[in-house]
């Protein structure tokens, strides 16, 4: 696989993963107050299995701790899944 190059496309309020110039998959989220909540992540039939998903959680997550601005709200379950398996990130998820 090609590398995936994962940005933040703050017109559209998602995270976008391209491949090849191609996009490949795409993370959904709105601001609401000093938390990111991630709502929709979504790849492609053709890129499925990639590691698209996961690239784009990574990133993201990666970017909003870097930040320091933000906690995260996963309502997203690909989001909430991923985090469970990589607790490393959990710190970054909103306590109400």
């Amino acid at each position: 696989m090609s590398d995936v190059e994962v940005s933040n496309n703050t017109e559209l309020s998602r995270y976008e993963a391209h491949v090849d110039g191609r996009l490949a998959g795409f993370a959904e989220y709105h601001l609401r107050g000093s938390s990111i909540v991630f709502t929709h992540t979504e790849v492609a039939d053709e890129f499925e299995g990639q590691g698209i998903g996961g690239a784009i959680v990574r990133q993201s997550l990666d970017e909003i701790r870097a930040a320091g601005q933000y906690d995260v709200v996963p309502i997203c379950p690909f989001y909430k899944g991923w985090i469970g398996k990589h607790p490393d990130y959990a710190d970054l998820v909103h306590q109400p």
